[in-house]
């Protein structure tokens, strides 16, 4: 039996598309505690079981391994703030946050796409993490779409909908690809540009993109939509997909590390804002989606 590589385990678990919770309860003095986890299901209606499953590394895994009642708040888009604070925030996290005491004392987070009251109903011991089983003894939900997560990214599934069902026929459509640090752009007459390639709109975007990459031979993953905008003059409109590739050969290609962005001639000034931005994003990690036209437009999903 071959050894596994924990890594790149944790890379494969991350290609699971889930939502992001914050499970929150008190501990023995009474006071807040909680932690951002997207190791949540639903278990069972008859009766009303959810799980989670809190890690041994978390400062919190006695109090909850151990707690009688805890609750768990699905977010919603533009809640990534939230779910930062409550991944590594080491101060007070509910002074940041809006927040309400259910039925058993047990902060909420307000304004979340649902949220969970639970009885303890069994812990069981799983490796490195426990599985936490509640007992659903009360619940919200309302019609926000709640924040999704793959990756190791955020993204807004309602808002990347609603920006792909904008009417338009002539599109670009291109992939931001990291590498290892580095990001793949081709070099053209006008200066750099993703791997782009243009569409009639009869074809879905993904799919056209795939086939593309594919047939130049890149091994690329396809992710979230990080740009849209329409040409003022043009016309035409350009969509901008994350990507990650592995390898290290790249037909076509040039590696840029992405703290030198900023520093490149690109083929346009809507390029050049979108290359920038994406460069500074990638000191956190927490990437936003564009959604404008090439002079200006709403940046969504910001931390």
């Amino acid at each position: 039996m071959s050894l596994i590589d924990p890594r790149e385990l944790r890379s494969a678990f991350g290609a699971f598309i889930t939502g992001v919770t914050v499970v929150t309860t008190r501990d023995s003095s009474g006071s807040p505690i909680g932690f951002t986890a997207n190791s949540f299901s639903s278990v069972s209606l008859d009766p009303p079981l959810l799980l989670v499953c809190p890690g041994r590394f978390l400062s919190s895994f006695e109090v909850f391994s151990n707690c009688s009642h805890f609750a768990i708040s699905v977010l919603a888009e533009g809640q990534e703030q939230i779910s930062n604070i409550f991944a590594g925030f080491k101060g007070d996290r509910f002074a940041r946050i809006s927040h309400e005491a259910d039925e058993n004392g047990v902060p909420v987070v307000s304004g979340a796409a649902a949220s969970f009251s639970c009885a303890t109903e069994q812990v069981i011991p799983a490796g490195d993490h426990c599985i936490l089983v509640g007992r659903v003894i009360g619940f919200s939900h309302s019609a926000k779409r709640g924040l999704g997560y793959s990756g190791g990214h955020y993204f807004s599934l309602g808002m990347e909908r609603a920006a792909a069902e904008e009417p338009g026929q002539r599109q670009i459509a291109g992939v931001i690809v990291e590498c290892e640090g580095d990001v793949l752009l081709h070099k053209a007459d006008g200066g750099y540009r993703p791997i782009q390639i243009e569409l009639d709109g009869s074809v879905p975007i993904r799919t056209a993109l795939a086939d593309h990459l594919s047939a130049s031979g890149l091994n690329v993953t396809l992710g979230r939509v990080y740009s849209i905008f329409s040409e003022r003059k043009g016309g035409r409109r350009h969509c901008y997909l994350l990507a990650s590739a592995k390898g290290s050969d790249f037909p076509g290609c040039e590696r840029v590390r992405a703290s030198r962005l900023r520093e490149l001639e690109y083929e346009s000034p809507a390029l050049r804002d979108m290359m920038t931005r994406y460069g500074l994003e990638t000191q956190t990690g927490n990437f936003s989606l564009y959604i404008g036209d090439d002079q200006q437009g709403d940046i969504h999903s910001q931390d």
